[in-house]
């Protein structure tokens, strides 16, 4: 009997600190620190909006844009943008011009359904640079 009160105890008190951390886990769950993404080496562009990127393919704003993803979007949208179900898969995201408009908007906006943001919005806290560099590196690893 002592066994078994025993393995009940045990199991009683995994199931909670499970509960507690997956809890703790959810309430981190959109409050995160921006990470500055250092664009230096990147062209600027200026205060109005690119409606393309204008860093498609280039070596560079996809290195920034690996990194500035690992730091700012892996946490809700997958390590490597493979998503795990809490945000959508950007490797997803359509080619081109229509993905560009896609990210941009999401970017800046942010996404608020039924009154709950989903994403925060992105602009005035990370740059056009950065947000084309991460949409640079997207490309990299865009799947049908």
């Amino acid at each position: 009997m002592k066994a078994v009160t025993r393995r009940l105890l045990t199991l009683t008190l995994l199931v909670c600190s499970g509960s507690l951390t997956l809890s703790g886990l959810a309430a981190a769950h959109g409050n995160v620190t921006p990470q500055p993404v250092d664009t230096g080496n990147l062209e600027k562009l200026g205060t109005e909006w690119r409606d393309v990127n204008p860093y498609r393919g280039n070596p560079e704003a996809i290195r920034i844009g690996h990194s500035a993803f690992a730091q700012n979007c892996a946490r809700c949208h997958g390590i490597d943008a493979i998503s795990g179900g809490i945000a959508p898969d950007l490797r997803m995201l359509p080619a081109g011009e229509e993905g560009d408009a896609i990210l941009q908007g999401r970017f800046r906006n942010g996404s608020i359904r039924n009154g709950v943001t989903y994403m925060p919005p992105f602009e005035g806290i990370l740059s056009q640079e950065a947000a084309w560099a991460i949409r640079s590196w997207l490309d990299t690893v865009h799947q049908e």
